[in-house]
């Protein structure tokens, strides 16, 4: 038999028929090609993935649900997490990044918690090209009509633009909702003699195999994927919140999984599989859309909107009666059993029978080879090729504020509510976003980054550094870190070369999460993320969630006033080796990007902490792109006040102000308060650079525009 028609190697081939004693049927085959696909296996990655610490006083639910958990006291708690839909997205922009923000939201309802913010991940290619201009339209379109109905804010997210997502866009959908403690929801409390359940659409064809579809490479005609892709729609979604809060309330609920990926054989084969026992599918009993459908396919659908619970028997009519209030299908379609075994009848019939624990986490794992650095990217790293320094900075920085990659996001963020549910408290645009959590003085903080051009270069550096980027921003607002996750996007893991980058970006990762005593509770890996034309850079996302114990501890950026002096804190120099000055300036990224210190970044976290709940400055940005200067130019835009800015301190005075990376921040600290702030940040590095006022941006020697001028530039 060729068992590459269904998505599986020789190898698992084999295994199949060893673990089950026999040959495997044709319905199980397609059931396996898709439960063992990358996309759901995690079979390429799933020891990399052990590099990652989940251990935390304030964990509460680690890898390996539908979100991770985080303590936040009171009682209350936040699930999370990061999922990838880079594939449909790809070849249906609208509903592939629709259907991204309805699953990960059924995620965090699986847990029991009520979806409080979305935010959004987007890697787009050539923006001036006609089909990224098509692409982002769609995507964007997507997100916000599917959020903004389903009543979910979109908070924050990160836009990166490179070439090498022209054929291959990524679409990576956070979401974070509250819950209490006594209302965690998980899918290892099944139990024999219990029922399931499928609440919400009826099933139809669309999806049938989109794991296996995201498990593997785009082909440039992208037509023909079109099916397997989902269709979502978002009114259906609020009635299913509505309706599984609901009985939740009631305490109706046992176990609750979404039917994402694979549909109800993942959600099915996962309780069983987690609960130590087994499952039974009757196929025909469950509402179908379409005639005609066989028993591998109503097994495997994707159709959106629907959850599988777990319910006493005697509570299903309470439970369908719920269900018809809020008009959504309700059919009580298999049982628990005791067999271990992942089981599909129709109309008495045997088709698929299989150990529950070998359909969801049977696949080997693989282990690709790694070759490390080719001498080409050893160039990259030593190059001492140095962009041509522009004698007058004017109209460098303007083309930084202006350019794809700097320039402010409102043309997305405005296409998105985010004042839904009235929660919001520093809405999308800045580098934190921040909400109230109801009946308490806490705040919750978000932020999302990624750094592929450093990972590109070193990717253990930017592993490293992509999380810190993420995590200084919450420092510097005053937000305690509560944990990680990450959705990494990679190309195809068949290369050495991609395995390497791979490997060693996640190791960065993981160092610096462990070294920063952030723990990672959940997580999404997508690969084969290439098309015929291009593969993409190594670009791992992270998303962090903060705590705040109280608005009075809230630092803002872009709050400076007339008279504060300004401090350059951190190391004077990042690295331009990344940077989007040097892309700008020479087409290219090459050198060594910043490289961790992890005593350094816990020396500011301490130090950045303390500057925020004592008040001692008005208003802190971390340097990110652009570095200094554009730091300096988005406060005076923000802040609608100048600054003149003295560099006579500094050698090299182009690197300082346009370099990026490492534990750097600009801290604009009011009169009275300067020797406070001396005193706590000399010891790790404070160089006074200049005052706020006027209407300008000065920088002694090199720098002299209006603030309307940098204004248009960024915004316009």
């Amino acid at each position: 038999m060729d068992c590459k028609i269904f998505g599986l190697r020789k190898e698992e081939y084999e295994t199949i028929k060893k673990q089950l004693g026999r040959e495997p049927n044709e319905a199980e085959l397609r059931i396996l090609g898709v439960m063992w696909s990358e996309h759901c296996s995690y079979k390429s990655t799933r020891r990399l993935l052990r590099q990652f610490s989940s251990e935390g006083k304030q964990v509460l639910q680690g890898p390996g649900e539908n979100a991770g958990i985080v303590d936040i006291g009171e009682g209350l708690a936040v699930a999370f997490k990061v999922e990838s839909h880079n594939h449909p997205s790809a070849v249906s922009p609208y509903q592939g990044a629709a259907t991204g923000v309805g699953g990960i939201i059924r995620d965090i309802l699986a847990m029991g918690a009520w979806p409080v913010a979305c935010m959004d991940g987007l890697f787009f290619g050539d923006p001036s090209k006609e089909k990224t201009a098509g692409l982002m339209q769609g995507v964007i379109s997507g997100i916000g009509g599917y959020g903004n109905a389903v009543g979910v804010p979109t908070v924050g997210g990160k836009t990166v633009f490179d070439g090498c997502y022209d054929g291959n866009p990524l679409v990576n959908a956070f979401c974070a909702g509250l819950v209490r403690h006594d209302g965690i929801v998980r899918s290892n409390t099944a139990k024999p003699g219990q029922i399931t359940v499928l609440l919400g659409s009826r099933t139809g064809r669309d999806g049938i195999a989109g794991a296996a579809f995201a498990s593997a490479r785009l082909e440039e005609d992208t037509k023909g994927s079109r099916p397997q892709v989902q269709i979502g729609d978002p009114f259906v979604e609020k009635l299913l919140i509505e309706c599984c809060h609901e009985l939740l309330s009631k305490g109706l609920i046992v176990s609750m999984q979404d039917m994402g990926a694979a549909g109800i054989t993942s959600s099915a084969s996962e309780i069983a599989a987690k609960s130590g026992r087994g499952v039974l599918i009757h196929a025909e009993k469950v509402p179908l859309r379409e005639k005609g459908m066989n028993a591998w396919e109503i097994a495997l659908s994707e159709s959106q909107e629907r959850m599988l619970l777990v319910i006493e028997p005697r509570y299903f009519d309470t439970v369908a009666e719920c269900a018809g209030k809020w008009q959504l299908e309700c059919a009580a379609i298999g049982e628990v059993t005791d067999d271990g075994r992942f089981r599909i009848m129709e109309k008495g019939k045997t088709l698929v029978d299989l150990p529950a624990e070998i359909v969801g986490g049977g696949c080997p794992e693989i282990h690709w080879p790694s070759i490390p650095l080719s001498e080409s990217l050893t160039k990259d790293l030593t190059d001492t090729v140095e962009p041509e320094y522009p004698d007058e900075w004017g109209n460098h920085v303007l083309d930084l504020l202006s350019s794809p990659n700097l320039k402010e996001r409102a043309w997305i963020y405005e296409q998105y509510d985010h004042m839904v549910q009235i929660n919001t408290v520093v809405p999308p645009g800045g580098p934190v976003s921040v909400l109230r959590v109801k009946g308490s003085e806490r705040l919750l903080a978000f932020t999302m980054e990624s750094d592929p051009w450093s990972c590109g270069l070193d990717p253990f550096a930017g592993g490293a550094e992509t999380f810190m980027k993420a995590a200084r921003p919450l420092y510097v607002c005053g937000a305690q870190v509560l944990g990680m996750t990450d959705c990494l996007n990679y190309p195809s893991p068949e290369d050495p070369g991609n395995f390497w980058a791979l490997e060693e970006s996640v190791k960065g990762l993981a160092t610096a999460a462990s070294e920063m005593d952030c723990p990672v509770v959940s997580g999404n890996v997508s690969l084969y993320n290439e098309s015929p034309a291009a593969k993409i850079l190594p670009s791992p996302l992270v998303g962090l969630v903060g705590l705040l114990s109280r608005r009075e501890e809230y630092l803002s950026c872009g709050s400076w006033n007339e008279g504060d002096k300004l401090f350059l804190v951190g190391p004077i120099k990042g690295s331009l080796a990344s940077s989007l000055s040097k892309r700008l300036l020479c087409g290219l990224s090459s050198g060594r990007p910043f490289v961790f210190d992890a005593a350094k970044e816990r020396s500011f976290r301490q130090k950045a902490l303390e500057t925020a709940h004592r008040s001692l400055a008005s208003s802190g940005r971390v340097l990110a792109g652009g570095g200094l200067t554009v730091a300096l130019a988005k406060e005076c835009v923000l802040s609608k006040i100048g600054a003149k800015v003295d560099p006579e301190c500094f050698m090299e005075a182009f690197e300082v102000f346009f370099s990026e990376g490492g534990p750097r921040a600009l801290y604009a600290v009011p009169s009275g308060k300067e020797k406070e702030f001396r005193e706590l940040w000399d010891s790790f590095g404070c160089a006074f650079i200049g005052s706020v006022s006027g209407e300008r941006l000065r920088i002694d020697g090199f720098l002299d525009l209006d603030i309307d001028d940098l204004s248009v530039a960024w915004k316009g």
